[in-house]
This record gives C-alpha cells, sequence and structure tokens, in this order.
C-alpha cells in the first residue's frame, strides 16, 4: 500500500466523498478547493476552469472542472449557492492546486444558500484524518498525519 503525509486544516470544511473543502468567511460566504487528497488521487491537473461569477451551484454538483493528462473531470462543490468570484491566478498558474491547495490554490467563492443544513453533510475538526484515511484506502494510499509545520 502507498504511504502520504497527511494534511487537513482544521478551519476547514470538507466533502469527503469529492475531495474539496469550505472555508467559511462569514455566515452566508465560503472559499472552496480540492483537498491534497484529491489533487494527488487526480494526478498533474495542466487546466482548472470554475463556473464564472454568477452560476448557481447545487452541493455535490459541478463548481468547475480540471484537465488532467487524459481526461478532463468535474470538481464538485461542497455547498449550494451563487459563484461570487473565481481564482483569477488559475488561468495561468493551474500549478496553484498543487502547491498550496488550501491557500493561493482556491477554485471560487460562494455566496451560499443553505449553509446551517448543508453542513450535516460535511467532515470538521477531529473527525476529518479518520474520514479522509478511510477515503484513501479504497484507493491503496495510506494516510499518516502530517509532520507538524508542514502544509
Amino acid at each position: 500500500m502507498d504511504r502520504a503525509a497527511a494534511h487537513f486544516p482544521a478551519d476547514l470544511l470538507y466533502l469527503v466523498e469529492h475531495q474539496v473543502w469550505a472555508r467559511l468567511e462569514g455566515p452566508q460566504e465560503a472559499t472552496v478547493g480540492i483537498t491534497s487528497l484529491g489533487i494527488r488521487l487526480a494526478g498533474e491537473i495542466y487546466m482548472c476552469r470554475p463556473k464564472p461569477a454568477g452560476t448557481e451551484v447545487v452541493q455535490g454538483k459541478s463548481i468547475g472542472v480540471v484537465e488532467l493528462a487524459k481526461s478532463i473531470v468535474s470538481v464538485k462543490t461542497p455547498f449550494s449557492g451563487t459563484v461570487v468570484a473565481v481564482n483569477p491566478r488559475l488561468a495561468s498558474e493551474p500549478g496553484l492546486v498543487h502547491t498550496d491547495p488550501y491557500g493561493e490554490g482556491w477554485l471560487a467563492r460562494l455566496k451560499l444558500s443553505l449553509p446551517q443544513s448543508e453542513c450535516a453533510a460535511l467532515v470538521m475538526g477531529d473527525a476529518v484524518l479518520p474520514a479522509m484515511q478511510a477515503h484513501a484506502r479504497l484507493f491503496r494510499i495510506e494516510l499518516e498525519p502530517a509532520a507538524e509545520g508542514s502544509a
């Protein structure tokens, strides 16, 4: 079984089955992106194309696409809402999703439509690492907690 260090920031909410995260920026807004495990499972991402501002999205449905070496994959959204901004740097620097998935590699910002009810489908806090480890095992990857100070 392949072994990998795992890093999942504690302040984020995760839709584990689709390997996406959300950072609440207030009661009605969130920034979303792809988890480090999701990026590892996908492989090299050559293009990121989030849906444009003004687009309505539904939890667990597409918020954009990424182009891999041999396929184009839909990225799912952890929350329903309206896209209010997309990361402009991804057009020319898609590698940001690899180098800084929880920071500069974010995909989009949403104005949330159902934040309270949709949080039930998301994993947070101490439940994140065990949920990610279980998901990784489906792909024959053994996740170990990241060393302190690593990103």
